[in-house]
């Protein structure tokens, strides 16, 4: 089935017809905006007052592909290539996470914290898109930040994300589970959001995050969940001296194990909730 008309009142008929009981009423008129917005760089009053007009035969494709991938479960954020991450645009692509409410609230704990000590270095491993040091690198723009990811293709799109937001961030090609540092230096603050779901937990997972969302940032084995951490904290160890902070997001079904963890490698730590009082993140000092 495709759109019916140019009309926009058809396209906005259509994509109701082709996602209802997908997706709310409320989500579907958000996505549809989303939609014209990106598409036709139209306002939301802009979209509400236009009902009646016709677009192009070009544009009406673009939306008949985005209404039946939308129903299909592909993310919008892969959609239109873009997300919203703390007051910054990033683009996404399938090589990246769509970043997450949560990692916002793990830079905005950093941010806090770093009002009383200004850092002066800091690593972000597993960056991704990149959102986490760049939004640190805009927040604390005296440090000097560094970001690594093995995968290259993730680091292509955190490049372009730092460029167009004009941040100042050095990108490595590192693998974590090799401890490897290719800048060579010591840092006041270490961050990262590494792969922590458990492949145990896919069941509970949405289709669209299991569908589009790369597999190699998301999941860990059942039998050795914090792989990761156990790295980084093997790494941070090794390049962080007394005082030096030391900041993960977590798996929330993990939470003292891998406080266990860090503290076994000299760590004191705090576990802090996210928003819906889930253990979702670890601040640790080196002791």
């Amino acid at each position: 089935m495709r759109i019916p008309s140019n009309k926009v009142c058809d396209i906005e008929r259509f994509a109701y017809q082709e996602l209802e009981g997908i997706y709310s009423r409320n989500e579907i008129r958000t996505l549809l905006q989303m939609l014209f917005e990106h598409f036709l760089g139209w306002s939301m009053a802009h979209f509400l007052i236009s009902k009646n007009r016709t677009i192009n035969q070009s544009d009406l494709l673009k939306f008949n592909f985005a209404i039946k991938d939308l129903r299909h479960g592909k993310p919008i954020q892969y959609i239109i290539g873009s997300t919203e991450f703390c007051d910054l645009t990033l683009s996404v692509s399938p090589h990246t996470l769509i970043p997450r409410p949560e990692t916002a609230e793990l830079v905005n704990l950093i941010k806090d914290n770093a009002k009383e000590h200004s850092p002066q270095h800091i690593l972000d491993l597993c960056t991704g898109s990149g959102c986490i040091a760049i939004a640190l690198s805009k927040a604390l723009p005296s440090a000097k930040v560094f970001a690594t990811d093995i995968s290259a293709e993730a680091l292509a799109v955190a490049k372009k994300n730092a460029e167009c937001n004009h941040a100042n961030v050095s990108f490595l090609v590192a693998d974590i589970l090799k401890e490897e540092n290719p800048s060579g230096e010591r840092f006041d603050i270490i961050v990262s959001n590494p792969p922590y779901v458990r492949v145990m937990e896919k069941a509970m997972m949405h289709r669209n995050v299991l569908d589009y969302e790369p597999h190699l940032a998301l999941f860990v084995p059942d039998d050795d969940p914090l792989m990761f951490y156990r790295h980084i904290a093997e790494f941070a160890s090794k390049h962080q001296q007394t005082g030096d902070k030391l900041y993960l997001e977590i798996n929330e079904a993990l939470g003292n194990e891998t406080a266990t963890l860090l503290q076994k490698q000299g760590y004191c730590c705090i576990v802090h909730k996210d928003s819906f009082g889930k253990d979702r993140m670890i601040e640790a000092a080196k002791s």
